[in-house]
Parts: structure tokens; C-alpha cells; sequence
């Protein structure tokens, strides 16, 4: 480890320290979800269950609530609920990554872990390079930084990065977020035989490609995974217009469903679907554990104008991760649902059936800041049906439109804001509250809203109104254990 490694890491530290019993403080701080001791995260990076622990690292700038240079924080758990944090895993503090270690992910060979993420420099006249980088741990605590593995192709920009590594056969792939010379997004292919040197092997997907016309300027954060006999390639197209409900947020993530050939190095795939209909999801990646499921985390957060209006800035944090999802694909449609371990959570279970009127009704056993709320259609007697949380946002099920919105209250401007998207037949809501989030699972995960909001702290209220029967399940969950 240099001397500058050991700089940052101690003045990274020092920071969190220096804050900790403020950010602690904040009533926003979330319950049962992933955030920064102190400072901005972003991007999920190197999930993975290595030797029987997860891991969970996570794009950090420790020094300010802003997009900096950026270090890889460290989560670890043998259960999904109770956490540890571990010292920081990497820093950027060598000359292929002294303006950041950027996104990327994280395998195990041979009893080894190995990580890919992208150095980001930036030069005196303000350009930029970027470099696919290396590091490898024995312990997957600490990490021995190899260094640039592979050459920056022709045809790409610097915007170039979060490498996403798997083995298939006896070869192991890599694909990255691009941006070609045109300013057309993409992702590029690249492959070896041991981790170290890689070879470039076209690209498979982006502007132009499986009849896709003009898709955006840039691909990040690509994943291709398979799942129940289909491929899918996640993917975070930046510069989409909005078209109708679809792609309303400043940047969207989503996936193509096709068919990877790793000997014809192709990837045939149908039409881009986004993943969650709500504000705040970037960034996800996947990874399967020991039991085979395919579990995401994604960034719970955005990088647009109401970011610095966020009113966690104030104690010196911002922007978390989703819960953990299990990913399932049926009837060529991707599902999200939470993870079985969020059950242990639970406690305090009320569960009630009843008729509600036209008229707002609240019951106080309903209430909550850190509440999980399963809600089933019986009957709908009337056209719509909507549940309001803690007077900050509300979810609307318009059926003669086949309809559901969530409006919150924006933290910039103070005004509504909306998203929906189109549910032929809502028959149950499976809501997620925490202090200053939402995640809410439609017809179970088939559609999914994610989103910050920011209620009055001490304001609990969960309200429901439109000519209705329903099944009603609440708990009030326990927050996650996180040591330091």
C-alpha cells in the first residue's frame, strides 16, 4: 500500500468520525438499507458471496456530499441483515485512478477475489482517460492493487467503464459501458483465459444494433446475466427523451431480453423495458449467491437537480441503496421481489379485512416510519383506489385507465411530481416504508416504484381511500445491525 493509499484512507477516517454522531442523528436516516457513514454513495460495485460472506461495495466519496474522487466502501454480512463495515477497499491513489476508482465488480477464482473497476484521471487541461483496472484480495478485506489490465480500444471516447466480469466455459467475459466516437451508447465485449490479459471481442448491443435506433449518448453500469433460460442485459442508458410514461427521470436504467452467444460473440435481444417505474433506482447490478438466487441492489438515488436539495446534506450524507431484490423472469417479463430474509425483520403484525369508503380512512395500528404493508384487492367498487404516506406521497390505481401513479412532494421546488406506468389488473401492492424511503411491488414485482421522500419526522399517518375491500398486512420492521 503507497503513501498516499494510507493518506486517504486515514483522512477518509478522520471524516467519518469527525461526523458520525451527527449523521446518526438525522431522522432521515434510513432503517433496514445500505448508506454512507458520511458523505455521497452511489453505485453499487463487487457484489458477491465470497467463502460464505456477502459483499457489498459501493461507489463513496467520504470528504463531501458531491460527486468527487471517488473510493470503494465496504459492506460485509453472512445473512443480508446484519452488516459490518469494513475498511475501505479502494482508494484512488495511484496515477491510472487518482480522480477515482469507478464502478465495476468483483469474481472469485481459485479462492481468490478479484476486482475490476475503472480509473478515472482527469488531466490538467481538462481531459480525461479512463483505465480498466485490477485489484486482488486472499481475505476479501484487503486488496493488492494490479493496475491496468487492457488497452482503451478504438471507436470509444473516455467514457468508458464499469467493467462486469463472469466466467462461462472455460472463458471468462467482461462487458463495459461505452460510449462510441459517434456519442452513441454501447457495450463493448471483451474476453480471457485468466483474468489478466483480455482481448477485445466486438460490441454486442447499443445505437444501431438489433434493429435499436438512436438509444442515448452513453451505456453504463452493463450486466449480463442469465436467468431461467434467458439472458438479459441490464444496462443505464443516459440521454433517452421522455416518450409518454416511459423514461420521465433524468437517466434510466433498464434491460434487454435476448440470447448471448459467447462463441459468435453476438447478443440477439428484443426492446428495452425499464425496471422500476419510480424516481430514484440507477446503477443496479446482480450478482448469485451460494443458493443460487439472482440478487440485485441498485443505487437509490439520482444524479439531477433536486440532489443538492436533498435535506440529508444538512448531517453530512446523501443517497443509499435499495433493499436486496431477488430477480425472477416468467412469461418474458423480469420480476423483483424482496428478499425472504426481510421477513426476520418483522414484528408487531396486524392484519385486518375491510370496507373502505370514499372518504380518506386511517387506523393507527397502520401507521409507521419503518413499516412493511402488504395490501390486496378484494373487490374495487369504485374506479380508483389510493393509499397516502405519511402526507408526503401517494400511490393511485386509476382502473378505467389501467393506471398506477406515485406523487411525492418535490425537495427542490416543493410542488408535486408523478410517475406511472400502465397495470392491467392491480390486484396487490407489497409496500416497503422506511424514514425516507419507498419501494413498492405491484402484482408481486412484476412492476416496481422506488423512491426518497422526506415526510414531516415525526408524522406516521398511512391513509386510504377509493370504494374498496381489501386484506390488509402490517409490520413494523427492525433496522438492520451495522458494526464498525
Amino acid at each position: 500500500m503507497s503513501e498516499n493509499d494510507q493518506l486517504l484512507r486515514l483522512w477518509a477516517r478522520e471524516t467519518v468520525d469527525k461526523y458520525h454522531e451527527t449523521v446518526q442523528q438525522d431522522p432521515y436516516r434510513l432503517h433496514y438499507h445500505l448508506m454512507p457513514p458520511v458523505g455521497l454513495l452511489n453505485d453499487p460495485n463487487g457484489l458477491i458471496q465470497f467463502k460464505g460472506v456477502y459483499h457489498v461495495f459501493y461507489q463513496w466519496n467520504p470528504f463531501e456530499t458531491a460527486h468527487g474522487a471517488k473510493f470503494w466502501g465496504h459492506y460485509t454480512s453472512t445473512d443480508l441483515l446484519q452488516w459490518r463495515e469494513e475498511p475501505i477497499a479502494l482508494a484512488p491513489s495511484e496515477w491510472y485512478d487518482k480522480n477515482g476508482c469507478y464502478s465495476g465488480s468483483a469474481v472469485e477464482w481459485e479462492g481468490r477475489m478479484y476486482l475490476f473497476y475503472t480509473g478515472n484521471v482527469k488531466q490538467a487541461d481538462g481531459t480525461r482517460e479512463t483505465y480498466q483496472c485490477l485489484a486482488v484480495s486472499e481475505d476479501g478485506i484487503q486488496f493488492e492493487k494490479v493496475g491496468p489490465i487492457l488497452n482503451h480500444p478504438e471507436g470509444y471516447t473516455a467514457h468508458f467503464r464499469d467493467p462486469k466480469v463472469w466466467r462461462q466455459g472455460d472463458c471468462w467475459f467482461m462487458v463495459l459501458g461505452a460510449q462510441t466516437t459517434e456519442e452513441q451508447g454501447a457495450v463493448a465485449l471483451f474476453r480471457s483465459k485468466d483474468l489478466f490479459e483480455w482481448e477485445e471481442a466486438g460490441r454486442i448491443a447499443g445505437s444501431g444494433l438489433n434493429g435499436l435506433g438512436d438509444f442515448g449518448y452513453m451505456w453504463e453500469c452493463p450486466d449480463l446475466i442469465h436467468l431461467n433460460g434467458q439472458d438479459i442485459l441490464l444496462v443505464s442508458p443516459q440521454g433517452l427523451e421522455a416518450r409518454g410514461y416511459e423514461f420521465q427521470n433524468l437517466f434510466q436504467s433498464g434491460y434487454f431480453a435476448g440470447k448471448f452467444d459467447g462463441e459468435r460473440l453476438i447478443y440477439e435481444h428484443g426492446p428495452f423495458t425499464e425496471l422500476d417505474r419510480g424516481f430514484d433506482l440507477y446503477a443496479p447490478q446482480t450478482f448469485i449467491d451460494e443458493k443460487g438466487r439472482t440478487i440485485l441492489f441498485g443505487w437509490m438515488g439520482m444524479t439531477d437537480e433536486a440532489e443538492q436539495h436533498q435535506p440529508t446534506l444538512a448531517s453530512h450524507w446523501v443517497h443509499a441503496l435499495t433493499m436486496p431484490r431477488e430477480l425472477h423472469f416468467e412469461n418474458g417479463q423480469l420480476s423483483q421481489r424482496p428478499m425472504d430474509e426481510m421477513k426476520r425483520l418483522r414484528k408487531n403484525k396486524v392484519q385486518t379485512e375491510l370496507a373502505i369508503g370514499d372518504e380518506e380512512l386511517s387506523f393507527p395500528q397502520i401507521a409507521g416510519k419503518s413499516t412493511e404493508l402488504i395490501v390486496e384487492l378484494l373487490e374495487l367498487q369504485g374506479s380508483s383506489f389510493t393509499i397516502t404516506f405519511r402526507n408526503n406521497a401517494e400511490l393511485r390505481y386509476d382502473a378505467e385507465r389501467s393506471e398506477v401513479t406515485l406523487e411525492r412532494k418535490s425537495v427542490r421546488t416543493g410542488e408535486t411530481e408523478s410517475r406511472t406506468c400502465i397495470v392491467p389488473s392491480l390486484s396487490k401492492i407489497h409496500a416497503f416504508l422506511d424514514h425516507s424511503s419507498l419501494e413498492i411491488f405491484l402484482n408481486g414485482g412484476k412492476e416496481v416504484f422506488t423512491a426518497r421522500y422526506f415526510p414531516e419526522p415525526m408524522d406516521e399517518d398511512i391513509t386510504f381511500s377509493g370504494e374498496a375491500v381489501v386484506r390488509l398486512e402490517k409490520w413494523d420492521l427492525r433496522g438492520f445491525v451495522v458494526d464498525r
